[in-house]
């Protein structure tokens, strides 16, 4: 944990905060709590302006879980799995977000916030932006989920790619490995982002290299959260297992190390990475700094050949089913 001081008083300094902590798996209400805990901490030990909690703070990143899937089967253990995860999960808009935004105003910060949202019975991997005066700005919905996390997450799509300017910069993210997409990448350099947030579940020593990379490619402050979780963070089992490796662990057995880091325009590591615990992470963003980045290189700027290589983005929503008013009301007057 950086140690506390005096928030930077230059207009074009912030004070940033990545959160480093776990989930209360399947208890979404002592979630929110914790989330409150950890958000009040930031803003009045740290001064914090901005504060960003990993990917699936919310609902809770199901490490370690089959939920029973086999090519061709299913169990019914990894059914009632997942009802308990759609259960966690959390509606946007509705009570919980309500709440996140009450608490980005309460301690006046902006907030970006990792959750697993509830669509009807699909879920999503999800990051909410709220502004410091308790405002919910939007959303961002994982494009493509990982291995595994396809059979319990549906997929983003182009409508929810966004980047909020705010007077502390141009907000936004992407989660976990979607950071390694350099179409989508592109997307949010070309709505000129300014700190890019990337929640992750990632403790590898090799994601700083990625964070790094970005932070270079795109003239911008990367500001990485995960979570620090032991074995005794999941519920034990037979509640909850974690396929092929359950024997290995105790209740103390570190299973996702954090790493959570913040780096500068110029790929200087300002706070991090930590794999020590929960921790809070702070520096602050000269923002100065971006202009002095792209100085040297813009990657939508001068330094792009759009005669050459350019990027189309589909950013409209996409519905499986659209009703027409006849359709919907057959029996009502007709257009």
């Amino acid at each position: 944990m950086t140690s506390p001081d005096s928030a930077a008083t230059d207009a074009r300094t912030v004070r940033a905060t990545i959160v480093q902590a776990s989930t209360v798996f399947y208890d979404t209400p002592a979630t929110l709590d914790k989330a409150e805990r950890l958000l009040a901490e930031a803003a009045a030990r740290y001064g914090s302006q901005l504060v960003v909690f990993p990917e699936a703070f919310v609902g809770g990143y199901p490490r370690g879980s089959t939920f029973g899937v086999t090519i061709g089967n299913r169990t019914s253990e990894g059914r009632e799995q997942f009802r308990k995860y759609h259960a966690s999960a959390i509606n946007v808009p509705g009570p919980e977000v309500d709440r996140l935004a009450a608490m980005a105003g309460k301690y006046g910060v902006y907030l970006v916030m990792g959750v697993i949202e509830r669509d009807g019975y699909t879920l999503y991997c999800t990051v909410l932006f709220f502004d410091s005066q308790g405002q919910y700005l939007g959303k961002h919905r994982k494009t493509m989920p990982t291995a595994l996390e396809r059979i319990i997450w549906g997929f983003g799509d182009g409508s929810t790619i966004p980047v909020f300017d705010t007077p502390v910069g141009k907000i936004g993210a992407a989660i976990c490995w979607e950071n390694r997409m350099p179409l989508l990448r592109t997307a949010m350099y070309g709505k000129g982002i300014e700190i890019y947030c990337a929640p992750t579940a990632d403790s590898r020593s090799i994601w700083q290299a990625s964070m790094t990379h970005i932070a270079l490619e795109g003239g911008c402050f990367v500001l990485s959260a995960n979570q620090f979780c032991r074995r005794k963070d999941y519920p034990p089992p037979p509640g909850y297992t974690f396929a092929g490796t359950e024997e290995d662990h105790s209740p103390d057995s570190v299973v996702c190390a954090g790493g959570s880091v913040i780096i500068s325009p110029t790929g200087n590591v300002l706070a991090g990475p930590n794999y020590e615990g929960e921790a809070l992470i702070s520096a602050d963003l000269d923002l100065g700094e971006i202009p002095r980045a792209k100085f040297d290189f813009d990657v939508v700027g001068h330094y792009a050949r759009p005669e050459v290589l350019s990027l189309v983005v589909r950013d409209h929503p996409t519905k499986p089913v659209t009703f027409t008013s006849a359709s919907v009301n057959p029996g009502g007057p007709q257009p």
